[in-house]
């Protein structure tokens, strides 16, 4: 039986294609999936169907997601993403999906970093209606029994043995009760948002831990240092709300005002330096204009949506204009509404070849939690898209693989956790240690308002402090001169774990001496031919260490 690690778009689209295909699957999520990060996701799904008449081709696709990742994606893989994008659609709209129609065409609209209108969407709550279709498709596998729903379930580490990857242990969150699941591993357990608390438009819940976990345990990362910050975010005290780059496609446009000087007159920045795309151009290109007007001006940006019509309002960015007036008192209808970049997605993640394998055979990744399709930026409109076929890809890979089902059991035994020392005695007392500490964590953060430890909070600054918008070899050097320091302290397991994907993230932003992407060298403002591959990141026993 296949155990699927995370139950959002990915860990669904994964579980769908196996059961659909006969093939028996655990769904292990701490969550139930109407909670996943999946559903915070806004604009719209990608894929080439040209029904607004723009001529648009897949290999227009392809391009435009090749260069906005600045060509670090994986060409195979984001050929297959691209080719397949018009039948994902297809297949979401057979289950119910209910997109944009208009005279019996799904309706397309701008997203950043492209000419053509692809981006299929369900006003600015597409994630939550492709997630409450999948949930129902599930419904029918799981009165069945071909999925197997573990929900409120925690993960602990993966269960290795003679270097291939046997199952997982998990943890009843309830219960405390601990198992070992035998069979293939599949993690579907989205991004790092947990490592840069209230900076991120994603969920708390995604807290890092499992990728944490598995780094430690040998599984190899790529291109941890390419983090996307969204351009048009609004600060909270808990997290950055993400006003959606549908806004912009829709006619938003982005300036600035000197407050100091007193002078009012707006600067529409992009449009005047990039005439061509205005402001729709990749995600880390108006990042940086936005990092440059405030840090380095002294300048306040403002989206101003306000000639936005009331018809797009009503029927395509209601919910936008909701949270807007939630989180900003503002009413985007009638002022414009200041705004400033926030980390919103993680390009780099475990490392994965097309069919989604990682270094250790019998273990899976897939969605934000892999590092394959977007390179060193995302295009928006293209994570929804790698989320759903990275799931189904995964699944079929696995399918393919009927080497993959030998020598594992399907039973469920009591929890006998691995552990590098070797000794069972040691194993059993890891595992005891890892159990206590996520108990003790969990009632630490039931009494506390905002749910962050000392820990976590000084780990975040660290990390901001090295990968900014704007990076260099002295910031990121004195990061890990702290990280270090920090290191030295009486640690958990699970903060160990942290430290070690932490150092590796920094380590790989300190390698890359140039700029590409979301990374961003003002000591190596240019790209080098040289750094066109993908940074790979690996814990050994001696330490981080960057291929």
């Amino acid at each position: 039986m296949v155990n699927i690690i995370g139950s959002g778009l990915s860990g669904l689209s994964c579980a769908l294609r196996l059961a659909g295909q006969g093939q028996s699957c655990r769904l292990i999520s701490n969550q139930p999936s109407y909670r996943a990060q999946s559903v915070l996701a806004e604009g719209g799904i990608n894929a080439v169907l040209d029904t607004m008449g723009e001529a648009d081709t897949i290999e227009e696709h392809y391009t435009d997601t090749m260069r906005g990742g600045a060509f670090l994606a994986d060409e195979e893989a984001v050929r297959g993403l691209v080719t397949q994008a018009p039948r994902i659609i297809e297949w979401l709209s057979s289950l119910g999906v209910p997109f944009q129609m208009e005279n019996g065409r799904i309706l397309l609209r701008n997203f950043g970093g492209q000419k053509k209108k692809r981006t299929a969407f369900v006003k600015s709550s597409t994630g939550k209606a492709l997630t409450n279709a999948l949930i129902d498709a599930t419904r029918r596998y799981e009165q069945e029994e071909r999925i197997l729903r573990y929900q409120n379930h925690s993960f602990i580490n993966l269960f290795l043995k003679d270097g291939v990857c046997k199952g997982a242990f998990i943890q009843n969150d309830y219960t405390g009760a601990t198992e070992l699941l035998y069979g293939p591993v599949v993690l579907a357990v989205g991004g790092l948002s947990g490592f840069f608390p209230k900076h991120v438009t994603g969920s708390a819940a995604n807290t890092g831990d499992a990728a944490a976990a598995v780094f430690a345990q040998g599984v190899r990362f790529s291109n941890l240092e390419m983090l996307q910050y969204h351009p048009t975010t609004i600060p909270t005290p808990f997290k950055r709300i993400l006003v959606s780059e549908a806004a912009r496609g829709e006619g938003g446009r982005l300036f600035s005002i000197n407050p100091v000087s007193g002078d009012k007159e707006r600067c529409y920045f992009m449009e005047e330096k990039y005439p061509e795309l205005k402001n729709l151009m990749p995600r880390d290109v108006v990042s940086r204009e936005i990092y440059d007007r405030i840090m380095n001006r002294g300048e306040e940006v403002f989206l101003d949506m306000t000639e936005i019509s009331e018809k797009v309002w009503n029927e395509k960015l209601s919910d936008l204009r909701d949270g807007i007036l939630l989180y900003a008192g503002k009413d985007p209808m009638k002022e414009p509404v200041s705004v400033s970049p926030g980390i919103h997605y993680f390009m780099g993640g475990i490392d994965v070849d097309p069919g989604h394998r990682t270094n250790i055979p019998g273990l899976y990744a897939a969605g934000e939690c892999a590092g394959i399709y977007h390179g060193a930026n995302r295009l928006g409109g293209n994570s929804l898209l790698g989320a759903i076929y990275g799931g189904r890809r995964a699944a079929e890979t696995i399918l393919e693989e009927e080497s993959a089902f030998s020598g594992n059991h399907n039973d469920i035994e009591t929890f006998r956790p691995m552990n590098r020392a070797g000794s069972e005695e040691k194993e059993s007392q890891a595992g005891d240690r890892m159990v206590a500490e996520i108990r003790t964590r969990q009632r630490e953060e039931s009494d506390s308002i905002s749910g962050i430890s000392q820990f976590d909070t000084t780990l975040c600054q660290i990390l901001l402090s090295g990968l900014g918008i704007v990076r260099t070899e002295e910031g990121i050097s004195a990061a890990l001169d702290r990280l270090k320091e920090l290191s030295l302290k009486a640690l958990t397991e699970r903060e160990k774990n942290r430290i070690h994907l932490a150092e590796a993230m920094l380590r790989s932003a300190l390698w890359r001496k140039e700029s590409r992407g979301a990374h961003y060298r003002a000591d190596h403002p240019e790209s080098r031919e040289e750094f066109r591959r993908p940074s790979r990141a690996l814990f050994q026993e001696g330490g981080v260490v960057i291929e």
